[in-house]
């Protein structure tokens, strides 16, 4: 099973990955995460906006590899988790997954949870801003993409609920 979770950025995707793999792995499935973050293209080659890396474009995301690693990895696993902001931008990755989660998240909490977030040193409040409006565009699952499940980011997980949608 190959399921895919996406939401904006602070939205929760990575508890929710966690969340499901500690499920998987304490009814004895082999289950593992790929994260998004993780096949970004070298900083040299992301678009720049105002003299920034623009992390917030799909155009940052090695999607050849992310899929290939997925591809190759679902003979070796029971359960794969892609997560990522841009999980599902790309038609070839909508068609792997068995399972979609969109975590959603206002705006007002995804500017709390930001404000918070110190991993990348100070980010100005137009940075801030373009990461939710290219989430908008680029990140929200399509209308096109079938199955999407969402789930509310805005508190705990309902377990219950998303494993019983699985």
């Amino acid at each position: 099973m190959v399921i895919g979770i996406g939401g904006v950025s602070r939205s929760g995707k990575s508890t929710l990955a966690n969340l499901l793999v500690t499920h998987f792995r304490k009814n004895g499935k082999k289950a593992i995460i790929f994260h998004q973050d993780d096949f970004v293209y070298p900083e040299t080659l992301i678009p720049k906006v105002k003299n920034r890396t623009d992390w917030e474009s799909p155009k940052s995301i090695d999607f050849e590899s992310f899929i290939e690693v997925i591809e190759l990895m679902k003979e070796r696993f029971d359960v794969i988790i892609a997560e990522g902001l841009f999980a599902f931008y790309d038609e070839r990755l909508n068609n792997l997954y068995d399972r979609k989660f969109y975590v959603k998240i206002s705006k007002r909490t995804f500017l709390i949870r930001k404000a918070m977030d110190n991993r990348w040193g100070y980010e100005p409040t137009w940075f801030i801003d373009h990461i939710w409006k290219s989430f908008q565009v680029y990140g929200k699952p399509s209308p096109k993409v079938d199955g999407v499940l969402t789930v509310s980011g805005e508190d705990e997980f309902n377990m219950k609920k998303i494993i019983s949608a699985l």
